[in-house]
């Protein structure tokens, strides 16, 4: 009698439908977007597993699973690879009026596979005692001659420097912008090399008079408990590019469903839990980058670079012009 009642309590159990989760495969480290999901658990009580990577692999690694994948969203800090794993047929549609409300459309995919979650900005740093705000303008003037054997940049192996070159073949077609980058190859100061971070130490230490870097590898420096980093970061300023044109680049973290998610409801909540006051605000505190959302109030160190205007470019073209960009800048010699 007692090893029947175990088997139906086992058979009972067996019935009850499994704790409500969602599973996420994340190129963004682990902690910049944890906090969050934690904090989504307990708001909501649905468990989020966080796998963490390189956004290729976890591309490549969607089309082999298939059907058998245990990812129910793709969360990757470039449009570019968003719009990649949409051609793939990675994503599936996704209908929300409150992702639709809160993120504009030109940061979002226009068959909603894929949305927008944080913005942020490729900006100018320069060293002020070296270099006169007022000689600052746009992208397309890193090309003059008077910038020769003055620029720092990472390599063209980077996406945000492929979705930047994408953006300018955008606007002003890739004739143009090859002449653009071949001039801006002659103009580096040393091979590209490092990451944004040490862009900003070559200004600091005099490498370099100015370098392209994401807006919040400066403002993480600022506030670094490393002595070395803050001081770096104090010696260099932030220009804001073509405020009298097109605006400054910007790019996203954003994330889809995938086409064969297994908790579809639970992913939409957490995409929707990712755009609320709480989470935006979030990721400006913490990540030091800007909301979707405009009507979250900016971190301090953000709100003293003041408001800019930026490029509102539809962010699906980083991807379709991606291919172009990167075989441009091997053709010009950039590394």
């Amino acid at each position: 009698m007692k090893k029947t009642l175990t088997i139906i309590i086992f058979l009972i159990f067996q019935q009850l439908p499994n704790a409500a989760e969602v599973n996420v495969y994340s190129a963004r480290k682990e902690t910049l977007i944890k906090p969050l999901l934690d904090q989504f658990t307990r708001d909501t009580g649905i468990e989020a597993n966080l796998v963490t990577g390189k956004a290729d692999t976890f591309i490549k690694r969607l089309e082999i699973e298939g059907k058998n994948t245990p990812a129910d969203i793709l969360l990757t800090v470039d449009a570019a690879r968003l719009v990649r794993a949409k051609e793939k047929g990675l994503f599936q549609e996704v209908i929300s009026d409150a992702l639709n409300k809160v993120i504009p459309n030109y940061f979002r995919d226009i068959d909603n596979h894929w949305f927008g979650l944080s913005l942020r900005s490729r900006v100018i740093v320069f060293a002020p005692d070296r270099v006169n705000k007022g000689e600052l303008i746009d992208y397309l003037d890193l090309a003059n001659s008077k910038w020769k054997g003055r620029i720092c940049v990472r390599s063209s192996s980077n996406i945000y420097n492929q979705s930047l070159v994408a953006s300018m073949i955008a606007h002003h077609g890739i004739n143009k912008i090859e002449i653009w980058a071949s001039r801006l190859v002659e103009n580096f100061a040393r091979p590209s090399k490092g990451g944004d971070r040490d862009q900003i130490k070559a200004v600091a230490i005099g490498v370099c008079d100015i370098a392209l870097v994401n807006n919040y590898y400066l403002a993480g420096m600022l506030e670094s408990s490393q002595e070395y980093e803050t001081y770096a970061a104090k010696k260099v300023k932030l220009f804001w590019p073509d405020q009298n044109g097109h605006g400054a680049h910007v790019n996203i973290s954003g994330a889809g469903v995938t086409k064969y998610a297994k908790n579809k409801e639970e992913a939409i909540q957490l995409l929707e839990y990712l755009v609320t006051d709480k989470a935006q605000q979030w990721y400006s505190d913490i990540n030091y980058e800007y909301a979707v959302n405009p009507e979250i109030k900016n971190t301090a160190i953000l709100g003293k670079w003041g408001v800019f205007k930026y490029d509102d470019l539809n962010l699906s073209l980083l991807g379709r012009y991606n291919r172009d960009a990167v075989l441009l800048m091997d053709r010009v010699g950039w590394k």
